[in-house]
């Protein structure tokens, strides 16, 4: 008090100055302090807000309101009186690093939503995809193109409305959605050639299906009416469909002429297409390129077509022969059938006497020595002859002349075994032959005069007699 005024005011604002040093240390804290509780008060409200599952942009502007109005708040109990502090500056830092988390949860927010539709579309195409390329022939990407752009416009309506929510650019939200019709695209384009690269084993599985199952899904038993080579051709043709289908991707509304360049270059031995167009009269698949299909969206080259189907056939050849055999063998089985005699035996003595016939050999013997010599006596007589004048005379002459008969068949066999063994032992000349045709004429001839002489039954049984005396 006993300085000047002047001195006294130097020293006081000098004491501000070194106090006001002291306070900015500790304001600053201060500042830093609420700035980090609003930005975590943010996070934390943000963060039950989206996991409530409110919209992203609305939970946002909610959240911001409620963290700034808490940092104003705190602002206002921690201003000081002679302490210049730009409030401004401060707010619009902490908006900085709140519209930093906002960017980096609606990217997560993005990526992860992107993730799953990509995800869900895959499951809806790959599967589909590949058992259509298995299993369909000619409409094969036709079902494929259905297929295609109906799972991708639903995909891409629910994951356009899904970015509403973030508030995003026009121009953002469209290449968002262009990307993700891209990515259904590329699992079509993938699946097809994962599955173009397995074409040789869908072609045999295809051509042993077709080989040795009907139309009704049956197996085939090769009975022998069966006609092997059109159902190879058929088989064969059903496996070249299936590779001209792998051939390209077809997802583009462009016809090609790759089926019938196949059939005309590669099936021209079989009957139905012998006729070759004349647009195919050159080697269609000595190039690596298909006409009207792009070279991106080619997956086998004719060249590699040609060269599969050697392998193929090559491959194949072995089921169509070991076909062809089973069907000769059971042709054999079925025409099979016993001798004629077995069949004769079983229509005339039935089943049981045949089999007593066969475990009794002895009886079966008997039975051929008895034929044997009755069909010698039909020989030697004319027996319709002895029925023409009655039954019972022709049976009395008959069984007059059937003793002698056999005597005299005897004592030729008897004759022939004796003059035989003369000729063996002695090495004499071979006697004359008995001409057994002669002696058959010459009996039919006697027992015609002796019918034309006695036409009554005392007449017969005379000459029966005499005849008998002459034998």
């Amino acid at each position: 008090m006993y300085f000047d005024e002047g001195v006294r005011t130097a020293k006081r604002k000098q004491l501000e100055s070194s106090m006001l040093d002291h306070t900015y240390p500790a304001l600053e804290k201060v500042i830093e302090h609420l700035h980090l509780a609003a930005l975590n008060k943010f996070r934390s409200d943000l963060d039950q807000a989206l996991s409530s599952g409110e919209g992203f942009t609305a939970s946002v502007h909610q959240c911001v309101q409620a963290s700034m109005a808490e940092f104003d708040a705190g602002l206002r109990d921690a201003a000081a009186k002679h302490v210049g502090m730009d409030a401004s500056k401060v707010r619009n830092k902490l908006k900085e690093h709140i519209q930093d988390h906002v960017e980096s949860i609606r990217n997560a927010k993005l990526a992860e939503l992107k993730a799953n539709y990509e995800k869900n579309l895959s499951e809806a195409l790959a599967g589909p995809v590949q058992s259509i390329l298995e299993t369909r022939e000619r409409d094969a990407w036709a079902c494929i193109k259905r297929l295609y752009r109906r799972e991708t416009e639903n995909a891409a309506l629910a994951f356009s409305a899904s970015l509403s929510e973030f508030d995003l650019d026009q121009t953002v939200s469209s290449k968002m959605v262009s990307d993700l019709r891209e990515h259904a695209r590329s699992v079509v384009e993938m699946k097809a050639r994962e599955e173009a690269g397995n074409i040789l084993m869908h072609m045999k599985e295809r051509f042993f299906t077709v080989l040795s199952r009907d139309r009704d899904s049956m197996p085939r038993t090769w009975t022998g009416d069966e006609d092997i080579r059109a159902i190879t051709r058929e088989a064969r043709l059903a496996a070249l469909r299936l590779m001209s289908v792998m051939a390209a991707i077809r997802l583009d509304d462009k016809p090609d002429k790759i089926d019938r360049a196949l059939i005309t270059a590669l099936l021209d031995s079989e009957p139905l297409s012998r006729k070759r167009s004349v647009e195919f009269t050159y080697d269609s698949l000595a190039s690596n390129t298909w006409e009207e299909v792009s070279p991106k969206d080619t997956l086998i080259t004719p060249v590699q077509c040609k060269s599969i189907w050697r392998q193929f056939k090559a491959e194949t050849e072995y089921a169509v022969a070991q076909a062809i055999s089973m069907q000769q063998k059971h042709r054999r089985s079925k025409n099979w059938l016993p001798p004629a005699w077995t069949i004769l035996l079983l229509a005339i003595l039935g089943y049981n006497e045949f089999m007593f016939l066969l475990r009794n050999p002895l009886y079966f013997l008997g039975l051929l020595v008895a034929f044997v010599l009755s069909y010698g006596i039909w020989l030697q007589y004319d027996i319709t002859a002895y029925f023409r004048h009655g039954t019972l005379p022709a049976l009395l002459t008959i069984l007059s002349r059937l003793l002698p008969t056999i005597m005299d068949i005897m004592t030729a066999i008897v004759n022939m075994s004796h003059n035989h063994k003369n000729h063996s032992t002695r090495g004499s000349s071979r006697p004359p032959a008995i001409h057994t045709h002669s002696f058959r004429n010459q009996m039919r001839r006697q027992a015609q005069v002796q019918y034309h002489q006695s036409p009554d039954f005392s007449s017969t049984s005379s000459s029966v007699d005499s005849n008998s005396g002459d034998d």
